[in-house]
């Protein structure tokens, strides 16, 4: 048995939950297909930005390519801390229906995963380009509000998974921006010259 967060903000949650149940069938359909595929977003804008740092210089391409190593170091603290503070998912304490299928138990909730990567991704993409980072906040504050427009998370867990993913990749960026200059330069006459050098 988890711990139990409905303490915290259980009445938000099915504020937004009841609201989720009453709106429009073509509203929750977007949602929750944000909900479930809009990490490949954040994925098609790594892409991108790696694409175009190509042609911007090394230290440039080293960023971008690290903003994929910073997202999957941002789910492994999110994890971490899942399995230390054991949070039950809101849909089994509260026993709500809500929109996505409520996890089996054993699935913890603090903090919410898609949030942590999605935020890790915006964070370390405002470092390699302003403008794709950018709409990868906004995209990563619209995949904390889905989680919870879903019933998969209490707002805190999406909020905490924001911060630990901001935090991971501001941690990240600070440890590449003390990398020596001349490192980027080194890797690109090497073996990741295709995916450093420009076009």
């Amino acid at each position: 048995m988890g711990v139990d967060g409905s303490g915290i903000d259980g009445a938000a949650y099915l504020d937004v939950v009841h609201t989720a149940q009453d709106a429009p069938a073509w509203l929750d359909r977007l949602i929750g297909a944000y909900s479930t595929y809009g990490l490949a977003l954040f994925g098609a804008l790594m892409v991108a930005a790696w694409w175009r740092a190509r042609g911007q210089g090394p230290e440039r391409a080293v960023r971008a390519l690290a903003v994929p190593l910073v997202t999957v170091a941002a789910f492994g603290v999110s994890s971490l801390l899942k399995q230390v503070l054991r949070e039950a998912r809101p849909c089994q304490s509260l026993h709500v229906t809500v929109l996505e299928t409520c996890p089996a138990a054993g699935d913890w909730s603090f903090p919410s995963n898609h949030a942590t990567l999605a935020a890790a991704a915006a964070v370390a993409l405002l470092f390699v380009s302003r403008r794709l980072g950018a709409v990868a906040v906004v995209a990563a504050v619209l995949m904390g509000a889905a989680r919870v427009w879903v019933g998969a998370h209490y707002p805190h867990d999406a909020a905490a998974g924001l911060l630990v993913g901001a935090a991971v990749a501001l941690l990240a960026a600070w440890t590449v921006r003390h990398v020596p200059a001349a490192l980027p330069e080194r890797l690109a006459r090497g073996p990741l010259r295709p995916l450093l050098a420009g076009r």
